[in-house]
Formats: structure tokens, C-alpha cells, sequence
């Protein structure tokens, strides 16, 4: 990245990796979770009309997006794949009448705060910085 015209700063860098980590971290918990099945996983998928039965596509959805989006070469993709998630997790909670809608969404803000302060090439697609 020297002396490339968008090199992020040290700072940048490090707050980048950090909010990704923790997003990755959120997404691998809740992947293990749907894999263990576990008793509030299976209580919360019902709350929104989902069966059980869907619990490993979940996990694997989040577990995907989580490692897609570790790997620098696909960062973007995983980002990408990870605004999807979080939109039908939008359109969910929107469905059922519930108001924690916020929640992916905010996570969702964080994803893309998180890789554009890590990927240079981003600023030049997103002109946010001067």
C-alpha cells in the first residue's frame, strides 16, 4: 500500500480490522449457535416464523459470510453478502412488527465503516474523505 495515492493510515487500518473482527466474531457465534441448536436459538427462529429446520442454512449463511468477509480477497463479497443477510433480517423484524429493526441495521453500517476504513480502493468508489 505505500505509495499509493489511497493508503489508509495506520489508525484507519486498525479500526477497520477491529470492526470487522467483531462483526465476524457476532456472525461465527450465531452460526454456532444455529449448528448446536440451542434452546434460545430455536425459541428466537420460532418468534419469527421460521422453523428449526432452517437453523443449519442460517448457520452456514453466517459462517460463509463471516470467513468471506475475514479473507481480504473477498472482504468485499462478504461484505456485500452480509448486507443481504442483515436486509432480510431488516425485512423480518419489519414483518413480524417488531422494533428492534435497528439492530442489522446499525450491524450492517458497521460492516461497510469497517471495510472501507481497511480497503483504499473503497474511498475512491465512496469519496467520503478529502
Amino acid at each position: 500500500m505505500e505509495g499509493q495515492e489511497n493508503a489508509v493510515s495506520k489508525g484507519s487500518l486498525w479500526a477497520g480490522w477491529i470492526l470487522t473482527v467483531l462483526v465476524s466474531l457476532m456472525m461465527a457465534m450465531g452460526a454456532v449457535m444455529a449448528f448446536l441448536k440451542t434452546p434460545q436459538t430455536v425459541q428466537g427462529l420460532a418468534q419469527f416464523g421460521y422453523s428449526a429446520r432452517a437453523l443449519p442454512i442460517f448457520g452456514a449463511l453466517e459462517l460463509l459470510c463471516a470467513l468471506l468477509f475475514l479473507i481480504p480477497r473477498t472482504s468485499v463479497l462478504g461484505a456485500i453478502l452480509m448486507t443481504a443477510y442483515f436486509g432480510g433480517a431488516v425485512a423480518t423484524h419489519i414483518r413480524i412488527g417488531d422494533g428492534m429493526f435497528l439492530i442489522p441495521v446499525i450491524i450492517g453500517i458497521v460492516v461497510w465503516l469497517g471495510i472501507y476504513l481497511r480497503e483504499p480502493r473503497l474511498s475512491a468508489l465512496v469519496p467520503l474523505r478529502r
